[in-house]
């Protein structure tokens, strides 16, 4: 289901990153207010956005649930704040430091353990949110079934296809089929198979062995686009198959890859079949720097789509704990990408045009929201992950310069001083707005 007509519309695009950001700021401070009410400490205002006061109500614990007009983000702010950046209030703070209860229920009076919780639980929640809708994805789509069956064969140009839903491959080509949980078997398997538009598939079917003729298993078919990429701009589509790259025809999803790699960024004529119909286009591939295995990174030429087999394989439901693990799983393989990403840019190992802005992640948010529900609830999961590793780094006024505090305050056994605090924290503004400025720069600037 396409949540927005087509990417590229300001409207939409903007629409589509509102949405996300304000579900994962939502999420975000949902888990501050909720674990400090648990540790007993009040929240006066609730706030979805900044600036000018949209929608307001305040609820039987005098708590101000509130939207905004700038949606770019959000706060709680506790009984002794003085701003959304939890900074102290000295008045509200001197009002009630003679009366224990008053003063516990403030985020300045409240004990150690019950600030560090309230605190962590705006990065937490993120995490939590990122590993439900991984896990939520796997139950709906289902993993695929081991050995690999046909589900249902996606259109492609090629006649003469003898596969059917049900049928479980054995072997292709002569060459019998590993399992796919074997990845190096399963490469080693593919890369073995002919650049030919037919192959011969030994099949299970109905109980017994047939013979039949089938598509090659990756042929050249667009199963998803990257966000601001060249195929994205030329305006290819899910499903389209790239029947030629410069006038030579291809069969295989490794001949589209080897073309754009070997070709050094040339531009590329490429003749695509989309349902029944001959397009013609034209894109220049750009250098990536893509994550690796090792936690490293290599730069290669890219067009931006990623290809799928040449049927939809036959799926089934994983387990409650296989889910929350594959969750769990995805969410730390973020996290260590985006860590290993951070370093190498800070050594320049990599572009630090890897960095993206608000108006990156806005054409991104367009971008996956235009190519299905699906594609753009997982969007949403990537994107609460960075937010809350983003909010965990170190600098004053982010979640983890508070959380450093605490760790000096336990171990000096007192809070450093108002002023150093102040001083700190208008060091950890200043860092945080410039941080925004370069990666609007590069919104802006980079290629």
């Amino acid at each position: 289901m396409t949540l927005i007509p087509q990417f590229g519309g300001l409207i939409w695009t903007v629409a589509a990153f509102i949405l996300a950001l304000s579900v994962i700021v939502a999420i975000h401070e949902y888990g501050h207010y909720i674990v400090g009410r648990w540790s007993g400490i009040h929240a006066d205002v609730f706030s979805i956005g900044f600036g000018p006061v949209l929608f307001a109500r305040t609820d039987k614990r005098g708590t101000r649930w509130q939207i905004a007009a700038l949606p770019f983000g959000g706060y709680v702010k506790f009984a002794g704040d003085a701003d959304a950046a939890s900074g102290k209030d000295d008045a509200a703070m001197a009002e009630v430091e003679h009366d224990p209860v008053r003063l516990r229920a403030t985020m300045h009076g409240a004990p150690l353990w019950a600030r560090t919780a309230t605190v962590a639980a705006g990065p937490v929640f993120n995490f939590a949110l990122s590993i439900l809708i991984f896990a939520a994805v796997l139950l709906t789509s289902g993993v695929a079934r081991d050995p690999l069956t046909v589900g249902e064969m996606r259109p492609l140009p090629v006649e003469a296809v003898g596969l059917q839903s049900g049928d479980e491959i054995l072997g292709i080509n002569g060459i019998d089929m590993p399992s796919t949980e074997d990845r190096d078997a399963y490469r080693a398997f593919i890369e073995a198979l002919p650049f030919e538009p037919v192959l011969t598939y030994d099949v299970l079917r109905d109980g017994r062995t047939v013979t039949v003729d089938g598509p090659y298993m990756l042929p050249p078919l667009v199963n998803s686009l990257t966000p601001q990429s060249a195929a994205m701009r030329a305006g290819m589509a899910q499903g389209d198959v790239i029947s030629a790259i410069n006038g030579t025809p291809i069969y295989a999803f490794d001949e589209l890859k080897n073309a754009v790699e070997g070709g050094e960024g040339a531009t590329l004529d490429l003749t695509v079949w989309r349902a029944g119909e001959t397009l013609e286009m034209s894109m220049t591939p750009k250098r990536v720097d893509e994550p690796q295995n090792d936690g490293g990174f290599a730069t290669q030429w890219r067009i931006g789509i990623a290809g799928g087999l040449a049927f939809e394989p036959a799926t089934q439901r994983p387990g409650i704990f296989e889910a929350v693990s594959g969750g769990v799983s995805q969410t730390w393989r973020i996290i260590n990408g985006s860590l290993s990403g951070l370093g190498h840019m800070i050594t320049g190992a990599i572009s630090t045009c890897n960095l993206s802005g608000p108006i990156g992640i806005a054409q991104t948010s367009g971008a996956m929201a235009s190519q299905g529900a699906e594609s753009f609830i997982w969007f949403i999961a990537v994107l609460s992950t960075a937010v809350g590793l983003l909010n965990l780094f170190p600098v004053p006024a982010l979640d983890g310069g508070h959380l450093v505090f605490y760790a000096y305050e336990a171990v000096a056994g007192k809070p450093p001083s108002d002023k150093a605090l102040r001083v700190l924290m208008t060091f950890g503004l200043a860092t945080v707005l410039t941080l925004m400025l370069f990666a609007l720069g590069n919104d802006l600037f980079c290629p």
